[in-house]
């Protein structure tokens, strides 16, 4: 199989089953054999059997002794959780970053907000997954608070399969999610801290409710609870 630039054979083949699983192209339980995987992307067992410990890590798939991996099962509400967590962690480093960030840091976000911008009208949402992953890192970095920063990374790489680029393209969710950057940004330079809290939750609620109506089949769940703010 071809690797994807920047990463390893076993992160590209890890980003794969797990957008795969997320999509439900495997269904809870499902046992995950390393040769058929192996087998079918083209390359030995060993980066395969790298990529679902990887997936492990993430509790999208479950690791038994003797049993090898099979597909986890994880009801909505248990995302529900992990989503909401996130928001509340994300909203408080966008209003720490808004008070804190150094001036050639806000440029920096706001220059990634930019390029994302040129990628959600090309309709690009390989560039787009890429580019926000760097513009919330960036935030998280900027709220110069680094229990936040890695407590904020260690939940959005839990939630990183749920937030694939196939997600930007249901429901214009990729025009939608810089629409809602814009206003995040626009709080950021402006060193509002609680504008730029409000939007962050917003945004991430709306970000949780594009997987979960995908996750579970429907369209009138209840966002998370950090949508409340």
């Amino acid at each position: 199989m071809e690797n994807e630039p920047g990463k390893t054979l076993s992160q590209t083949i890890s980003d794969r089953l797990a957008e795969e699983i997320v999509l439900r192209r495997f269904q809870p339980g499902e046992r995950l054999d390393e040769q058929t995987i192996a087998t079918r992307f083209g390359v030995s067992r060993s980066p395969v059997r790298d990529a679902l410990r990887q997936l492990a890590s993430t509790r999208l798939i479950e690791h038994l002794p003797r049993r090898g991996f099979s597909v986890a099962t994880m009801a909505p509400a248990d995302l529900d959780g992990l989503f909401e967590a996130s928001g509340e962690l994300e909203a408080l480093c966008a209003k720490l970053c808004a008070l804190r960030a150094a001036p050639s840091e806000r440029k920096r976000i706001e220059f990634v907000h930019q390029q994302a911008g040129r990628a959600a009208a090309e309709g690009d949402a390989k560039a787009y997954a890429a580019l926000n992953e760097e513009f919330h890192a960036l935030i998280y970095a900027g709220a110069r608070n680094k229990t936040l920063q890695d407590l904020a990374l260690s939940l959005r790489q839990r939630l990183a399969p749920f937030r694939s680029q196939g997600f930007f393209t249901t429901e214009n969710r990729l025009q939608h999610s810089h629409v809602e950057h814009e206003a995040l940004v626009a709080a950021l330079l402006a060193h509002d801290g609680d504008a730029a809290a409000a939007a962050m939750h917003s945004h991430a609620a709306n970000s949780a409710m594009n997987v979960l109506q995908h996750f579970d089949g429907s369209a009138s769940r209840t966002p998370p609870s950090s949508a409340a703010a």
